[in-house]
């Protein structure tokens, strides 16, 4: 059986704490992926726009600490715990497959925001072991995109990969007088995300991975680019899939909650 591959929009720390319409449709993909696939899911392997260095890495830690990489933010925040195991015979799996000489272990890095704000609902338990693989900020589009290729493996062994993001990441541009209200955004930000989905859904991977093929917009949707990069690796992952996309709206005129599924029928 071969599993999903999961690109989620992961927006504000607190939608691990708060009720809202996307981590209601992270719940209701969850308990969806309990019904279908049950214990066939083995593992996660989260990648996050949230843990970016000079080349990559996995987690290997038995028992990853849970990290609270904001500020700001409500003590209740801070004071939520995700402790699902680690598993390192995972993470020497994605070694493997990505190059063990390219691939460092890390001990130190657990699951960061990315990744435990969204995982906490699909898989509430947290029975899930957990492995994250840290983006390699050295590389471009087609070789991030490559990598999510190489892991395409790992779906028929039991490991859901749950790709962590943003399309539209501006936040020196949010409207600050509604950060949280979805509606129309700026036309820049429109124009992505419409141009961005019509890929998605067309399964354009060769226009999605060539930076070049990017529309000028794409400079203010993504002016760093580490959260766009999770995308590619679900892209590469699930190349050949249909998608559905989901939660697609745009918050406080720059930031989007656009997600996606693929390999998983309605």
């Amino acid at each position: 059986m071969k599993l999903p591959v999961l690109f989620i929009g992961h927006g504000s720390p607190m939608n691990a704490v708060e009720e809202t319409p996307y981590v209601r449709e992270w719940r209701q993909l969850g308990s969806s992926l309990r019904s279908r696939y049950g214990n066939e899911i083995k593992a996660v392997l989260a990648v996050s726009a949230h843990w970016v260095g000079e080349g990559s890495a996995v987690t290997v830690a038995a028992q990853p600490q849970t990290i609270h990489d904001f500020y700001g933010f409500p003590q209740a925040l801070f004071d939520v715990r995700y402790p699902a195991p680690g598993s390192p015979e995972l993470a020497q799996e994605v070694r493997r497959l990505l190059g063990k000489t390219r691939v460092a272990e890390d001990t130190e890095w657990g699951l960061d925001h990315g990744a435990w704000s969204v995982l906490c609902h699909l898989f509430p338990e947290a029975d899930v072991p957990v492995v994250q693989l840290r983006l390699d900020a050295r590389l471009g589009f087609a070789e991030h995109f490559e990598l999510g290729r190489k892991l395409a493996e790992l779906r028929s062994r039991g490991v859901l990969i749950v790709a962590s993001g943003s399309i539209i990441h501006n936040l020196r541009l949010l409207d600050r007088n509604a950060p949280d209200d979805a509606g129309a955004g700026y036309e820049w930000a429109e124009q992505v995300r419409l141009w961005v989905n019509r890929l998605i859904a067309a399964g354009d991977t060769q226009t999605l991975r060539n930076e070049r093929a990017y529309p000028p917009e794409f400079r203010l949707a993504a002016p760093t680019p580490e959260h766009y990069w999770p995308l590619l690796y679900a892209a590469g992952a699930a190349e050949g899939d249909e998608a559905r996309i989901f939660n697609d709206e745009i918050l406080g005129k720059s930031l989007s909650m656009t997600s996606a599924v693929w390999g998983m029928a309605v």
